[in-house]
């Protein structure tokens, strides 16, 4: 071999380790012009989510599913205000035009938002007009969704929901039968030392317990409760009609107590 070609092979061999030592180094700097491209693809907004949310329960009424469709996730899981949980199939199913002679909005209000990444949760309040042959219904909902950017897509894949308490309505006077409300006056053992007292005054019944005292609403002659509490109270009367028991009704599971004096 004569020089010049020796030199060009020295060269080459040269290059190649520059080459092999210059690769990982092109790679990195590569990596770094690349990866700020894709973090800084903008997140999804809380407006945006809002608007879709507020898509889905604009669709209720005439049954429209694409947007549940869209927005769910295929693996997705909802959990509603009666405890009854979804895959996205029994989801979009259940997904159908209200019957005639029903109409109805439901609307968003009190927005939180923690979007971090490629998570976004939404907590709202969801709150319901229903008119059902001219009579109007309202009931308010807490709702929690979290939204997953998967494949560059926002779908919702996990949904919870629940109702607020409300009282009901107290019943008026003529509504109510019957009522002698001096009959169930007197103290109620849950135990010893655990008692409760019913008064009257001014034709209102009231419950005291450990310096409580509550007023008893009457919902029917028999049935009562107490503001911002969710539960019952029900007086029992024994064979002669006289009240013998308070029934303290949670969860449609009663807790008795007995009529002491």
């Amino acid at each position: 071999m004569d020089v010049a070609g020796r030199a060009f092979q020295v060269c080459c061999g040269f290059e190649m380790k520059l080459f092999r030592l210059a690769f990982p180094f092109i790679l990195l700097n590569s990596s770094l012009v690349l990866c700020p491209a894709i973090a800084a693809e903008p997140p999804i907004t809380e407006k945006e989510l809002v608007r879709r949310t507020q898509e889905l329960y604009d669709s209720i009424v005439s049954g429209n599913q694409e947007p549940w469709k869209k927005y769910f996730a295929n693996d997705c899981t909802f959990s509603d205000e009666k405890g009854r949980t979804f895959d996205k199939t029994k989801l979009v199913a259940d997904i159908t035009p209200l019957p005639k002679g029903y109409s109805g909005t439901i609307k968003i209000e009190n927005v939180i938002s923690r979007i971090i990444g490629d998570t976004a949760v939404l907590s709202y309040d969801a709150n319901e007009a229903e008119t059902i042959f001219g009579q109007e219904l309202h009931a308010r909902y807490h709702i929690t969704d979290t939204w997953l950017r998967r494949n560059g897509q926002w779908q919702i894949i996990a949904s919870q929901a629940h109702r607020y308490y409300e009282d009901p309505m107290a019943a008026a006077p003529s509504q109510l039968l019957n009522y002698q409300p001096s009959t169930c006056v007197g103290s109620y053992e849950l135990a010893p030392s655990q008692t409760r007292t019913v008064t009257v005054g001014n034709g209102k019944l009231f419950v005291e317990r450990n310096g409580k005292k509550e007023e008893l609403l009457p919902e029917s002659s028999d049935l009562f409760f107490r503001k911002g509490v969710e539960g019952r109270i029900l007086f029992h009367h024994d064979t002669n009609g006289k009240v013998d028991s308070l029934i303290d009704r949670r969860n449609n599971e009663d807790v008795v107590w007995k009529k002491v004096k």
